[in-house]
């Protein structure tokens, strides 16, 4: 691990940001998307991940046609003003298209996309901020499901940390008809993987993970599937490890 100095004077300040973590089963087994992140990246160059990003102010828009839990219902789980919580549910939903083309929207409050690929260019422009999530989908006339996602954490860079992030994980599962795909200039290739397979490729060096990632894949693969996963009772609290000297290296302490 790189050097970092003792102390940081005043620590950097967390953006929101938003993961989500996408399920499915196959062959009697939970499978999670993986995606690596192109190497040179300010921030987890060469990590695999979960497909996330940090939150647009637009993704706070109040006009966003929304189906499930309302933010006040997020706010509560996330402990934060229902602002942010909508803003962090709109980022979840238009990260995961942005990186994976895995849209959880659909014609109405009961309904989800079967095939994105009709939605390309509105990819490609979300992707390059030329518009908002809320007005792709009035532009599409489609609802978001706010009802396909489920908290499951809240991870925050170390202080020591110059580039930090408040990160709040969902679980989600594919929906029916869509593909995930690696289509994404941030990342380099893209797979399906129980998650020991994954925690495997870690120990054996063929992937990098940050704690956060290797941790969710622990605690997934306690479950048997999909459905284990989405009744598992969950209590969100904020994790914040920290960074401690250990001769030339660093190593992650959790609290």
């Amino acid at each position: 691990m790189r050097e970092h100095p003792d102390e940081q004077a005043v620590p950097a300040i967390p953006k929101d940001a938003a993961t989500v973590v996408l399920l499915r089963d196959r062959a009697g087994e939970l499978e999670v998307f993986l995606q690596r992140r192109v190497r040179g990246m300010a921030f987890a160059g060469g990590m695999t991940v979960f497909p996330g990003g940090g939150v647009d102010p637009r993704d706070a828009d109040t006009s966003t046609a929304w189906s499930g839990p309302p933010p006040t219902w997020w706010a509560e789980r996330f402990a934060c003003p229902p602002d942010l919580a909508r803003a962090l549910v709109c980022a979840a939903v238009r990260e995961t298209f942005e990186e994976s083309g895995v849209l959880l929207a659909g014609a109405s409050a009961d309904s989800v996309v079967a095939d994105t690929s009709a939605y390309a260019a509105a990819r490609a422009a979300l992707v390059a901020r030329e518009v908002s999530l809320a007005e792709f989908l009035a532009g599409e006339g489609l609802v978001l499901r706010a009802d396909l996602l489920r908290p499951w954490a809240n991870w925050v860079t170390p202080v020591e940390e110059p580039r930090r992030y408040d990160t709040r994980f969902f679980v989600a599962v594919l929906p029916t008809g869509q593909r995930a795909d690696g289509w994404t200039t941030e990342a380099s290739d893209a797979v399906w993987q129980t998650p020991a397979e994954a925690l495997e490729d870690w120990r054996e060096g063929r992937r990098m993970l940050m704690p956060p990632t290797w941790m969710t894949l622990s605690e997934l693969g306690e479950h048997s599937g999909v459905a284990d996963v989405l009744d598992a009772p969950r209590v969100v609290e904020k994790i914040i490890p920290k960074l401690v000297r250990d001769g030339n290296a660093v190593r992650v302490v959790f609290p």
